[in-house]
């Protein structure tokens, strides 16, 4: 489906970060945590290809969604200069989202940079069944923080992680995972983020025995596997279409080449 999302927030909220809120009723209403949205600039051919972009945020009822996203190129540069009442053209909601039927009550959360922008509608979704949540945030800087509010007004447990040691605890957030894992109690694990991220939060958790889900992202041409520029190798030696397959895989699917 292609719907014209009209601009009602977009503004900058961290280092090279952005959060836009656009009024799309008919994605909200369908979308759910995990899946993304494949945006084009409106009355613009350059950039030609639309660029796959995660939700945010997904309010059905007031027919709102959300994304966050780094200004890292062309595209991304020309929609940090859009303003409230200017439309973006959205094709979606794409892809395979989250599971939340896992069996147990206390989920992890983990998420690396901007990758971690679809666990907020995600924690939405666990606390409606009343699930135990806890976010491990792992950034580069201080900087790099952006939206934390909105998990600690779910009643998340929220742990952050710096490369640098100017937020929360220095290193990565393999450390405090593992040691969550070591005390034991988790149920479930989601992470988003980037590959290396996502291969050594993947290694801890099947080495405790707890099941998860991963969300990765690739370059993508069409969004709907046509075009087969997303596919990325399984361990059983097939290709998986990150668009239509994933975004969101289970652990222990994907090969990490």
């Amino acid at each position: 489906m292609v719907e014209q999302g009209k601009i009602l927030i977009n503004e900058h909220v961290g280092k090279d970060i952005w959060r836009m809120e656009l009024k799309a009723p008919w994605i909200a209403r369908k979308a759910r945590p995990g899946q993304f949205v494949n945006v084009r600039l409106s009355e613009h051919t350059d950039p030609l290809l639309r660029r796959p972009i995660s939700l945010h945020g997904i309010d059905a009822d007031n027919g709102i969604i959300c994304f966050l996203y780094l200004v890292v190129g062309k595209g991304t540069k020309m929609m940090s200069k859009l303003e409230n009442g200017d439309h973006l053209d959205l094709l979606g909601p794409l892809g395979n989202g989250f599971s939340t039927a896992f069996q147990g009550r206390r989920a992890v959360l983990i998420g690396g940079g901007i990758g971690s922008a679809p666990l907020y509608p995600l924690l939405e979704a666990l606390k409606a069944q009343k699930k135990d949540v806890t976010l491990l945030y792992g950034v580069k800087d201080q900087e790099s923080i952006v939206c934390l509010d909105l998990y600690k007004e779910n009643q998340a447990e929220v742990i952050i992680t710096t490369e640098d040691g100017s937020a929360g605890e220095k290193g990565f957030v393999t450390a405090p995972f593992e040691a969550l894992l070591k005390n034991g109690g988790i149920d479930y694990v989601y992470a988003c983020g980037p590959g290396a991220m996502l291969r050594a939060v993947e290694e801890l958790t099947l080495q405790y025995g707890v099941d998860g889900e991963i969300s990765t992202e690739a370059n993508m041409g069409c969004g709907l596997g046509v075009c087969l520029s997303c596919s990325t190798p399984g361990k059983d030696g097939k290709n998986r279409k990150v668009c239509t397959d994933g975004p969101v895989f289970k652990m222990g699917e994907l090969a990490y080449e």
